[in-house]
């Protein structure tokens, strides 16, 4: 997918591919799912027994014709992963602690691996390469994708009060601050005006009645902003918005 600049940011539900982009992304798609049930859906047992942890359902991929969008039906035609009930909560519970003792156990793995190839790994060799790098604070998609709803005449609204934004007027939110948990996710980037992104929010979080209050503003945005084909001639939804004079305000 490298070879045809499809990024990580690019694989968001909604996207739309088309032509060569759209065969690599398909062709991704494929191989992700073979791997997944042929590697460690097929070799993951429960202990001292020859049942699978996990049921990998596999399907025939849809038929590529010219353009492809990562929708539900989509992503359903590739087949689906069922994880059991005690695992995914036992995984929740245990979360940060499974992470370190996977870490451990592929460093190693890693290092039996290369003495019996006569390649010798040296401790922490691993567990560095396996480190996740911090992300980067990027919001130039949301930006530039509200910049072009407003060249398209669209309107952008500030999610928190409602206010009209325009082209000098417009600040891209970290719904939850990067502050607190640096997630750089488009469900996360939210537009607002700089007044309240950089006077009154700022690195607040949003309280209960404020995430109520924006609610169908920012599944309005994220409808319009993510979901439509920027190639199609349709009209964009719009919902209903609370007045910016009337709305609650409350960041923590």
């Amino acid at each position: 997918m490298l070879a045809h600049k499809v990024v990580g940011q690019d694989l968001r539900i909604g996207a739309r591919f088309i032509g060569d982009r759209a065969a690599a992304v398909a062709r991704a798609l494929a191989e992700a799912r073979r791997t997944i049930a042929d590697m460690p859906a097929n070799y993951t047992r429960f202990p001292n027994t020859e049942v699978r942890v996990f049921r990998a359902a596999t399907s025939k991929a849809p038929r590529i014709r010219g353009d492809l969008t990562l929708d539900r039906e989509v992503l359903t035609a590739y087949g689906s992963l069922t994880d059991p009930g005690h695992i995914w909560r036992t995984l929740q519970r245990l979360g940060p602690w499974i992470e370190p003792v996977l870490v451990h156990e592929w460093s190693r793995l890693v290092r039996a691996y290369g003495e019996r190839m006569g390649r010798p790994v040296l401790h922490g060799e691993v567990e560095a390469a396996l480190a996740w790098l911090d992300p980067a604070r990027d919001t130039l998609l949301a930006r530039s994708t509200a910049k072009r709803m407003l060249e398209q005449g669209r309107p952008v609204t500030c999610v928190w009060t409602g206010a009209q934004l325009g082209p000098g007027m417009l600040d891209i939110d970290h719904c939850l601050p990067w502050s607190v948990w640096p997630c750089g996710d488009l469900w996360n980037l939210l537009p607002a005006s700089p007044r309240v992104n950089q006077h009154l929010k700022r690195d607040r979080l949003p309280s209960a009645s404020a995430l109520a209050a924006a609610r169908e503003s920012i599944i309005a945005w994220w409808d319009q902003a993510w979901l439509p084909d920027e190639g199609a001639s349709a009209p964009v939804r719009t919902r209903n918005r609370s007045r910016a004079t009337g709305r609650h305000r409350c960041f923590h």
